[in-house]
C-alpha cells in the first residue's frame, strides 16, 4: 500500500480508539485531518491539521472539512469513530436526555460527518473510503445497552443506504465492529454495576485473560480495508481478534 500523501480524517480522536488510529495512520505516513470535542491526540502540524468541536454541530464539522479541503486537497479516507456508550441500565430508568445525547452523538455525528464527506467527495471528482465505527452490539442486543444497540444498528443502516446512494462517485462505505479493545469504556462496562449491565463478568474476564484485540492491529485492518489490494467491499465487516492478544 503507498500511503505517503493520502489524507485521513478521523472524529473523536482525544482518546480511545481515534486516537490510537490517528497515532498510527499519521506513523505510517498519512496527513490527518483530527476533530474531538477535546484536544486532538497529535498536535498541528506539517501533516496534522486539528479542530475542537462537537460533532453534532453541523456548521464546525462543514468548516471543518474546508480546511482539511483546503489544506491537504482531496480527502482519500474518512473515519467516523466519535461515540458514547452511556446511558447504561434498563431502558425503563433512563432519562430522555441522556438517552437523545446518545443518539445525538453516535448517529447524528456520523450523519454529519458522512454528509460533509460525501459533499466533499462530489466536489473533488475523485472516489473514497468512509469508514463507520460501529460494534457487535448492533447486531446483538445487551441488556443495559438500549441506547448503545439502538444507535449502532442505526449507523450499520445508515451506511448501507449511503453506499447505494454514492455508487455513482465511487465512495466505498464500510461499518466496521473492529472488536473489543481496552479503552476508557471498557473501564466504564467493567465498573458499572451487574444490575444495571448483567453481562458485566464477561468484559471482567476480558480483561483478566487479557483477551483484547490492539488499536495496532485495528489499525492495520482499517488500512487493508480501505486501501489494500484484497480489500472486502462488505459494508458490514468485523475483524477478528488480534491473533498476538487471543490468549484463550
Amino acid at each position: 500500500m503507498k500511503l505517503e500523501g493520502r489524507t485521513a480524517v478521523i472524529t473523536g480522536a482525544s482518546k480511545g480508539i481515534g486516537a490510537g488510529l490517528a497515532r498510527a495512520l499519521h506513523a505510517r505516513g498519512l496527513r490527518v485531518g483530527l476533530c474531538a470535542r477535546n484536544p486532538p491526540v497529535l498536535y498541528e502540524g506539517e501533516r496534522v491539521l486539528i479542530a475542537r468541536f462537537d460533532i453534532t454541530d453541523e456548521q464546525p464539522m462543514d468548516e471543518f472539512v474546508t480546511r482539511v479541503e483546503q489544506r491537504f486537497g482531496h480527502i482519500d479516507l474518512w473515519i467516523n469513530n466519535a461515540g458514547v456508550l452511556e446511558p447504561i441500565g434498563p431502558l425503563r430508568d433512563l432519562p430522555l436526555e441522556e438517552f437523545r445525547r446518545n443518539l445525538d452523538v453516535n448517529v447524528l455525528g456520523v450523519f454529519l460527518g458522512t454528509r460533509a464527506y460525501v459533499r466533499h467527495l462530489r466536489r473533488s471528482g475523485k472516489p473514497g473510503v468512509l469508514i463507520n465505527i460501529s460494534s457487535g452490539a448492533a447486531r446483538k442486543g445487551y441488556a443495559g445497552w438500549a441506547p448503545y444497540c439502538a444507535s449502532k444498528a442505526a449507523v450499520d443502516l445508515m451506511s448501507e443506504c449511503v453506499a447505494l446512494e454514492e455508487q455513482e462517485i465511487g465512495l466505498r462505505v464500510h461499518s466496521v465492529a473492529p472488536g473489543v479493545v481496552d479503552t476508557d469504556m471498557q473501564t466504564l462496562i467493567r465498573a458499572t454495576p451487574a444490575d444495571r449491565f448483567p453481562s458485566v463478568d464477561r468484559f471482567v474476564e476480558m480483561k483478566d485473560k487479557d483477551t483484547f484485540s490492539t488499536i495496532p492491529h485495528v489499525a492495520s485492518e482499517l488500512l487493508e480495508l480501505a486501501f489494500g489490494a484484497d480489500r472486502d467491499d462488505a459494508v458490514r465487516t468485523s475483524f477478528p481478534p488480534d491473533p498476538r492478544q487471543d490468549k484463550s
